[in-house]
């Protein structure tokens, strides 16, 4: 009877309520004491205030909520940040979750933050591209749909500084003397990245790749061409505006980079790589967060990790990865031998309640996923 008294009372105590930036400070300690990454204020507040989606739907969207147990403590919290998509020519309001966290002795409590999560009736579509295996035990409740395209469960990587990458691994698995062994074991991965770069110059192209320090007016034009070109592909909005915002603190810090191929001064393709470190293994990590062509041809991938991976050896980052891409864009991503590793769970899910759309997103050719969607890269 004490024991079934002392659950009642906690229930009494518990309620859910939409989060405001004032909750900031709980909601940055709970993450740090579960271990996920945090940000600091400006930034966390800049995914909101500063979103150009947000600020179209006058502050009516919640930046998410909490869970509060006795004494207005925070024990939980799930950020919600808007997107804009476009399909078939038409504008779609994505809500994406983050930075879902729950004190473990309110666990028991944590699906009531994906309950208001879901319930929102003005989105369009639920989107996640971070999803790991103890939080999709909570998401599995509402049935979504694991994205149809894109290996999600495994990332294809290059070592480009192999004795650095050696020493995270290593790390990882609790091994000791990690200095000398991780120089002794690079010797297998460093001769092959030698014959990957030969391969790279023996077939180099005519392609001239230019690295862009931001995104300008161009951006602009490459997007009206590009929706309009592939209408019928599910489209995360890609204006001037909107990667600024995506990209602001990354670009502030220098953990982005921006390649394009340009023909006159029309951009015909561009690549976006980010730094997304492993901290806990000293890990020094880029990432492929999107590449868009208005030419329908992927091989010009190919010259633009050829520069990033370059760019890699040459600043001391360990490794470059690629999770997710259409079969088209894998394609060209296999043809530069990269390693595989399985990951802990399938990443990517989807949720609407558009009983139209949940048709047309069950073909596969309406899928270009990538980094860029969903809160991966945010």
């Amino acid at each position: 009877m004490a024991v079934q008294a002392l659950a009642a009372e906690k229930i009494a105590s518990v309620k859910v309520r939409e989060a405001s930036l004032g909750d900031y400070p709980q909601i940055a300690e709970l993450e740090f004491q579960y271990g996920l990454e945090g940000k600091k204020f400006e930034e966390w507040k800049h995914l909101w205030v500063d979103n150009p989606v947000y600020r179209q739907l006058a502050k009516s969207w919640p930046l998410g909520w909490v869970l509060e147990g006795s004494n207005r403590r925070i024990v939980g919290y799930i950020g919600n940040v808007p997107l804009s998509y476009e399909f078939e020519g038409e504008k779609l309001l994505v809500a994406t979750s983050r930075g879902w966290v729950v004190d473990a002795q309110y666990r028991s409590y944590s699906i009531l933050l994906l309950d208001y999560f879901f319930a929102q009736a003005n989105v369009d579509l639920y989107l996640t591209t971070s999803l790991n295996a103890e939080a999709f035990k909570g998401f599995q409740f509402f049935e979504p749909s694991p994205v149809p395209v894109g290996n999600w469960d495994h990332s294809r990587f290059w070592a480009t500084n192999c004795a650095g990458f050696l020493a995270g691994l290593l790390r990882a698995k609790g091994i000791p003397f990690v200095e000398p062994l991780s120089y002794l074991l690079s010797v297998p991965l460093s001769i092959r990245d030698q014959f990957l770069r030969r391969c790279l110059r023996k077939n180099g192209t005519r392609i001239n790749v230019q690295f862009s320090s931001g995104f300008d007016e161009h951006f602009d034009v490459f997007w009206r061409e590009l929706k309009r070109s592939r209408s019928q592909v599910l489209l995360g909005t890609r204006t001037r505006e909107i990667l600024d915002w995506h990209f602001k603190y990354a670009l502030l810090e220098n953990k982005v980079w921006i390649f394009c191929v340009v023909d006159g001064r029309r951009l015909m393709a561009y690549s976006i790589f980010y730094r997304q470190d492993n901290a806990q293994f000293g890990l020094k990590r880029v990432r492929l967060a999107d590449f868009q062509t208005l030419a329908n041809d992927n091989s010009l991938l190919m010259p633009m990790l050829s520069c990033a991976l370059e760019r890699c050896r040459r600043t001391g980052i360990h490794m470059l990865e690629v999770i997710g891409l259409c079969s088209e864009k894998a394609e060209v991503i296999g043809k530069l031998s990269p390693y595989r590793r399985k990951l802990p769970s399938w990443l990517s899910f989807y949720k609407t309640n558009n009983p139209r759309l949940a048709q047309s997103f069950k073909n596969q050719r309406v899928w270009d996923p990538c980094l860029f969607d969903g809160d991966s890269s945010l």
